[in-house]
């Protein structure tokens, strides 16, 4: 039974909703003891501005006294467009057609869909009233000022993050779809919302943390991560899946997938349909997958040299052993594709030629322009991590999983605040958002090494400007022939910063651009026919993505059969297909394997 049809069931029996407000009651109250101790037992907690917002907005509201005439031109601007929208709604009211609208959503935003917005006058001016607004407060942070570049990203983003919050939306008496669901329900989408939220604030020990899907309905192995493979390896920093051949041939070079070790690698394994796994099994290609441990306060002192040696490099001897080949393809996604641009800058030092092609998807190796996530890395915020590090041996996954929810607030956090609190639905079933809400932990050593060596200090580009395991490297000695793709609206890996990296390396670089962000642009099977990408045969890559753009040719659908073709291009011999367990190492475990089942709760 639902938890609606619960809630509709009580409020027919006067005692089960005396009891169900009393037991909510209690919950709430354990809650609100939980928010008053925590800060005693965990002193970084009490930082008051871990963003050093407040810095910027002083310094902005220093700029705006020096030259008001800024604002005063929006102001005027808003108080012309308010009296229209004004004479627009009493037109309508009084049963006249009213005007065209005074302003509309942007393109993408989807969160006026609902047709009363448009034809329920009340809600029409709701909806333009916030519009006006939000355009006003942003119009003022538009434009050359005196502020530091690194301020005004951080109070356009944190600005955006209150607009986003304060949309009608997002409130039960302005949002027509809940108006609607709270008459038909007589307020049970509320009772069941409240239990909703009182869940996710027990299941984050106080801190909300909302339900994207229901954690129940997916078991890895079962409906998610189920192309057929066996774990060949593990150390202490991860496990080797090698998956099982579906052709009697394969290609001779095996292919290794490095994926990011800050969320799991089975994104690229969700569901048959969409599996990139398997696409690429069902295509003759020997698949590796290294899943990554998912580490706890052991893991403090682990650094970035023991990802490449005890992970990287590692694996590649595991292939070799397990396949007889000294030489294979390896791919990496997001920082996974970071971490093997660091490894083949090292092995160009020493010589080792294992690697015969490189692939990067959606991966940063000139930190230069990192987007909006720099927002969230400045030497302030850098320190106060390494201090909550410090007391836990790690960055706990929750910290990472709001950072990058709130890059995209409207889709990861208030669609699901709305579905869950004021409607009262259950969490939806999706395997991306429960891949989404499977978050990992991050050692402290690495991971602050990463933030400073990568973000604030940018020193990968910079020739022997990082030295991993005893050596100085530089990415621009790195030959081997290189795929990169990226997509158009990357919110975390930007493109035009993928390809500033993608322009160090010292080899043949095919660059791809791909549509969508992060995950859809990657993750876009041929079959679902979606989005389509950009590809450029005129030359060596342009200084300016710009140019390179200008002149790119658009091809529709998905971007992996262009990959392929680049990879078979450069092996095309075939061999028999291989078992896992056939070579020197032998099976260890069906896959998934034991290490990306390890689930972390906050």
């Amino acid at each position: 039974m639902s938890t609606a049809q619960k809630s509709l069931d009580m409020a027919l029996n006067p005692f089960e909703l005396s009891d169900s407000w009393l037991e909510m009651a209690l919950r709430g109250q354990r809650i609100g003891w939980q928010l008053i101790t925590e800060p005693l037992t965990h002193p970084t907690a009490l930082l008051s501005d871990p963003f050093n917002v407040s810095g910027a907005f002083a310094n902005l509201a220093t700029v705006l006294m020096t030259d008001p005439s800024r604002l005063i031109d929006a102001q005027w601007a808003f108080y012309r467009d308010s009296l229209s929208l004004w004479q627009n709604t009493v037109t309508r009211a009084l049963g006249g057609n009213g005007m065209d609208p005074v302003i509309e959503p942007g393109p993408g935003d989807n969160r006026f869909r609902d047709e009363q917005w448009q034809t329920n006058y009340l809600f029409d001016h709701i909806k333009q009233s916030y519009l006006l607004a939000a355009r006003l407060i942003e119009s003022t942070l538009d434009g050359d000022h005196a502020l530091e570049p690194k301020d005004a990203e951080k109070v356009r983003f944190f600005t955006r993050q209150i607009i986003d919050a304060l949309a009608p939306t997002n409130f039960a008496p302005t949002n027509p779809k809940v108006v609607r669901e709270t008459l038909e329900s007589l307020g049970n989408n509320l009772i069941c919302g409240f239990n909703n939220l009182l869940a996710d604030l027990e299941k984050g020990g106080g801190q909300l943390q909302i339900s994207m899907t229901d954690a129940q309905a997916f078991k890895l192995g079962e409906n998610v991560a189920t192309t057929p493979g066996k774990v060949v390896y593990q150390n202490r920093m991860f496990q080797l899946v090698q998956y099982a051949p579906s052709t009697s041939e394969v290609l001779k070079l095996p292919l290794l997938v490095v994926p990011p070790w800050i969320n799991k690698y089975y994104i690229m394994d969700l569901q048959p349909n969409n599996s990139l796994i398997k696409w690429l099994v069902d295509r003759g290609c020997t698949v590796f997958v290294i899943s990554w441990v998912n580490p706890d306060e052991s893991y403090s002192e682990t650094t970035f040299d023991d990802y490449l040696t005890q992970g990287v490099y590692a694996a590649l001897d595991a292939v070799e052993q397990a396949t007889g080949e000294r030489r294979l393809h390896a791919a990496g996604y997001c920082i996974g594709g970071t971490l093997l641009a660091a490894a083949l800058a090292h092995m160009a030092t020493t010589g080792d030629q294992r690697i015969e092609s490189a692939s990067f998807f959606t991966t940063m190796i000139d930190f230069s322009e990192p987007g909006e996530l720099g927002v969230f890395i400045d030497e302030q915020q850098v320190a106060a991590l390494e201090e909550r590090m410090r007391e836990t041996g790690y960055l706990d996954a929750s910290c990472m999983a709001a950072t990058f929810n709130m890059l995209r607030a409207n889709d990861l956090i208030w669609t699901f605040a709305i579905n869950n609190y004021l409607l009262g639905h259950d969490p939806l079933v999706f395997d991306l958002l429960y891949w989404n809400s499977d978050s990992t932990r991050m050692p402290a050593n690495m991971h602050s090494f990463y933030l400073r060596t990568m973000y604030l200090e940018n020193l990968l580009k910079e020739p022997g400007g990082i030295t991993l395991a005893g050596r100085p490297i530089d990415v621009r000695k790195i030959r081997v022939p290189a795929f990169f793709l990226s997509t158009k609206d990357d919110h975390i890996a930007p493109w035009k910063s993928t390809y500033a990296g993608a322009r160090l390396l010292g080899g043949a670089v095919r660059f791809v651009l791909g549509a969508s962000g992060h995950i859809a642009g990657v993750i876009n099977p041929p079959a679902a026919n979606k989005y389509n990408y950009w590809t450029n045969d005129s030359g060596p890559l342009p200084d300016k993505p710009e140019d390179w753009f200008a002149t790119a040719d658009q091809s529709p659908g998905s971007w992996w059969n262009e990959w392929l073709k680049w990879i078979e291009g450069i092996d095309s011999a075939k061999v028999p297909a291989r078992l896992p367990g056939d070579g020197a190492l032998k099976v260890i475990e069906d896959a998934p394997g034991a290490y990306v089942s390890t689930r972390i709760s906050g």
